[in-house]
């Protein structure tokens, strides 16, 4: 926890504290975006200042860049900086492109309009005021992160055992060597075919070609009002997502072991190329642009989100509709499978696979904490979770 005591500032300092910083600039030199084109000229952007020797310093917002606030702050030997906003909300501070390499040292704080209005005021009246600057430790485990993992394992389980429930008590014809196909449930069995989509390894492909196509136009063109598009499109939310999923993993069933090792196989590849090696080509990693929606202040609706509940920062955790969906195919199908074959809950597929799933969703957990929060790969720890058990399960069962 770091802290930070300001000094007491006499009454006569409290002009030069908030004049004496940060006048001038060009509004389009800003790295803070166009929103603070219309500012009025206030405590900006000159190197003309006096010495604020071991004082925080306040500057409004607008006229430059952040860094050249923070930059000029620094030199008059100021020990921190309060940046107050033109709204009540709390606005993301970012460098330039080329801004990268200043080494500004100082901690520099946004507050919100009301916020400075009220500091000013009191700095008008002769008032002292001591700041303190304090960066709270975030939770370990935040009870969001649990909740989604509770989440997407009930999705996969719920889907996998929707038809035991709901629907009637029959065995896919696919799986039952001895069905005859005349017999009394051929025409259930038939109009229940026309609303399964299967799966094919060249289908597969092409979808996660697709997936790429459209991640990059997402990462291009998104903006506020697609992404209000997407959420007219979709119209999901958290129980709405996790009933279309049931409903996909419903519909959309793997025939074999092979179709789902290439479907698995490709939506690895995918998931690790553009989170990890995509910022080697676009210069920021493309599947956490678009999940965090950078480019217009929104998430996309394709993904559960909860807020941290005990993170004292905000924010949210969140998990893509993709990290449900393409495990949950392999499990769905190894149901499927131990239904047909006849097998327990221990000798079958089916509950191992869920385990593996889970087991592969706390690891994602786990290397995000390790990794300081750098968005990763679900996939990466799913699949070898998933498939590889399903692959060493089928391998020694042809043993026997």
């Amino acid at each position: 926890m770091a802290t930070h005591h300001a000094r007491r500032l006499p009454a006569a300092a409290a002009a030069v504290l908030l004049l004496v910083l940060l006048a001038g600039g060009s509004a389009a030199d800003d790295a803070s975006s166009d929103d603070d084109a219309g500012v009025p000229p206030s405590p900006g952007c000159s190197n003309k200042f006096q010495l604020l020797t071991n004082y925080i310093a306040i500057a409004q917002r607008g006229e430059c860049a952040f860094t050249a606030k923070a930059k000029i702050a620094q030199t008059g030997g100021a020990v921190g900086l309060l940046v107050i906003n033109d709204n009540e909300e709390l606005y993301k501070m970012v460098c330039s492109d080329n801004d990268t390499s200043i080494n500004v040292t100082i901690p520099v704080v946004m507050i919100p309009q009301s916020a400075g209005k009220k500091m000013k005021g009191l700095l008008d009246q002769g008032a002292r005021l001591e700041v303190q600057l304090y960066s709270p430790n975030r939770p370990v485990v935040d009870l969001s992160a649990c909740f989604l993992w509770i989440m997407a394992i009930g999705t996969i389980v719920c889907a996998s055992l929707w038809t035991e429930f709901v629907a009637c008590e029959q065995v896919d014809e696919r799986y039952n060597q001895l069905a005859r196909k005349d017999g009394p449930n051929s025409g259930t069995t038939n109009r229940e075919d026309k609303e399964i989509f299967e799966i094919s390894a060249k289908g597969a492909i092409v979808f996660i070609l697709v997936a790429s196509v459209f991640l990059l136009l997402l990462f291009y063109f998104m903006s506020s009002w697609f992404v209000w598009l997407l959420i007219v499109l979709f119209c999901i939310g958290g129980i709405e997502g996790i009933c279309l999923m049931i409903t996909v993993l419903q519909m959309a069933r793997l025939p074999n072991i092979r179709v789902a090792s290439a479907l698995l196989s490709a939506a690895f590849v995918y998931d690790v190329f553009w989170v990890f090696i995509s910022p080697l080509i676009f210069h920021e990693s493309v599947m956490i642009a678009v999940a965090r929606g950078d480019n217009s202040g929104e998430a996309i609706p394709m993904l559960l989100r909860i807020p941290r509940f005990f993170d004292p920062w905000g924010g949210y955790d969140m998990i893509g509709f993709g990290d449900i969906i393409f495990p949950g195919l392999l499990v769905a199908f190894s149901y499927r499978f131990d239904r047909a074959s006849k097998r327990g809950l221990f000798n079958g597929y089916f509950l191992w696979l869920t385990v593996g799933y889970a087991v592969g969703l706390f690891l994602t957990y786990l290397a995000l904490f390790l990794m300081d929060g750098h968005g990763q790969p679900a996939l990466l720890y799913l699949v070898p979770c998933t498939l590889d058990k399903e692959q060493l399960e089928f391998k020694e069962h042809k043993k026997r």
